[in-house]
C-alpha cells in the first residue's frame, strides 16, 4: 500500500483534489486475482539486501543543500554512493584530519 504524508503533497492541489485524496484515503483497497493482498513471503522478496547492507546501521546527517544535490545527480542509489565515499573518506587519514 502507497501511503504519502501531506507535507509530501503539491502545495497546488485544487479544493476539489483535495476531497479525492480524502475520500480516498478513507476506502479500503480492492484485492483481486490481478491484484492480490501481498504477504508477508511475497513482500520480502522485493527487499534487496546485499551481505554487506545487512551489516550496516541507520544513520541521519546534515547535508549541505549544493553536496545533497550532487550526490543525487549520480542517480537511483545515491545514499549507497555517499556511504561507500564515506567509507572511503574515514580511512584516508590526511582527508579526516582536514575535515576535523
Amino acid at each position: 500500500m502507497v501511503q504519502m504524508k501531506l507535507n509530501e503533497l503539491d502545495p497546488a492541489l485544487t479544493a476539489e483534489e483535495e476531497r479525492e485524496l480524502e475520500a480516498a484515503e478513507q476506502r479500503q483497497p480492492a484485492f483481486d486475482a490481478d491484484s492480490p493482498e501481498m504477504t508477508p513471503e511475497m513482500l520480502a522478496q522485493f527487499k534487496r539486501m546485499n551481505r554487506e547492507a545487512r551489516n550496516k546501521q541507520t544513520v541521519s546527517l546534515r547535508l549541505s543543500p549544493k553536496t545533497l544535490s550532487k550526490a543525487k545527480a549520480y542517480g537511483k542509489g545515491y545514499t549507497a554512493f555517499l556511504s561507500r565515499l564515506l567509507d572511503e573518506a574515514i580511512n584516508d587519514e590526511a582527508l579526516v584530519r582536514k575535515c576535523i
